[in-house]
């Protein structure tokens, strides 16, 4: 099976024409998943791509290359609004999966319990696409559209995360059955802006309680103007319509439901922590 190492995007776009090749990045979810089918003709390593990966901030906001390793995202030095994503970042697996995985390989693998989209949504994270025809760039709740389902074309490369200039602090939380290496029975991330004990304005996602990660606007719309006592009580008392939760071996659908009130209510306090009290990994 032939492995191409390109190291510019038009050559491994060019690799990708045709349909016979696979991308590679990290390669934490295609090697496993080769076990259990035919292995592709050819690979297209990315990791040597020019540009892919890398944070950088422009005048607009903040652009993540998406062959960027779940490392390098903790390593960055983020201002607060990423605190959610660096902690998701830890818990992408080991730490050998977090210095070999990488953010495209995340969410291109669109598993419903993939701990960097619910945080990647609350930042209001874009996706930008490359083929040889050039580039399209769409939100991210549009890209994702299933389990193991997106919109990215065949011969397509997810070449980065485009994150909006924005105020605010962020977190995430995970229940799962054991502390670590565990697969979510519910996960939640925040951005949230305060002035004094007031919500200005509340972001929302939560993973592994639908086929695909949701943004929950309704609750959002009705945090804002509310203190941060009353934004709990109203994240314990909301429906939580957006969401499907099932049962599985993991949890069962009600006990979801009710997890990820009580991980909404606790995520909105710690992402309204003040700027020092944040964690904040460099």
């Amino acid at each position: 099976m032939p492995l191409h190492r390109p190291e510019s995007l038009s050559a491994a776009l060019e690799l990708l024409q045709g349909g016979r090749a696979v991308a590679l990045a990290g390669g934490t979810d295609l090697y496993p998943a080769l076990r259990d089918g035919t292995p592709p003709p050819e690979m297209v390593d990315l990791t040597r791509v020019d540009g892919l990966r890398g944070i950088s901030r422009g005048e607009r906001g903040w652009r993540i290359g998406g062959a960027t390793t779940w490392t390098q995202v903790l390593k960055a030095d983020l201002p607060p609004l990423f605190a959610g994503l660096k902690a998701a970042a830890r818990e992408v697996g080991s730490v050998q999966i977090q210095n070999t995985g990488t953010v495209a390989g995340n969410l291109c693998n669109a598993s419903p319990a993939a701990d960097g989209v619910p945080a990647l949504l609350a930042l209001d994270a874009e996706v930008e696409l490359a083929a040889p025809t050039g580039t399209r760039r769409m939100l991210l709740g549009d890209f994702i559209t299933g389990p193991r389902a997106t919109r990215l074309a065949p011969g397509e490369i997810l070449t980065a995360l485009l994150i909006p200039e924005a105020a605010g602090r962020g977190a995430f939380l995970k229940l799962g059955a054991r502390r670590y290496l565990v697969i979510s029975i519910a996960m939640v991330s925040a951005v949230v802006e305060t002035e004094g004990d007031v919500i200005k304005s509340a972001r929302l996602a939560v993973g592994a309680c639908s086929p695909v990660a949701r943004r929950l606007p309704a609750l959002e719309a009705a945090l804002a103007g509310k203190t941060l006592s009353r934004a709990g009580q109203a994240a314990l008392a909301y429906d939580y319509p957006e969401l499907s939760p099932i049962d599985d071996v993991r949890a069962g659908a009600s006990y979801r439901r009710e997890a990820v009130a009580t991980l909404v209510a606790r995520a909105i306090g710690q992402a309204a922590l003040t700027d020092k009290e944040v964690p904040h990994v460099a």
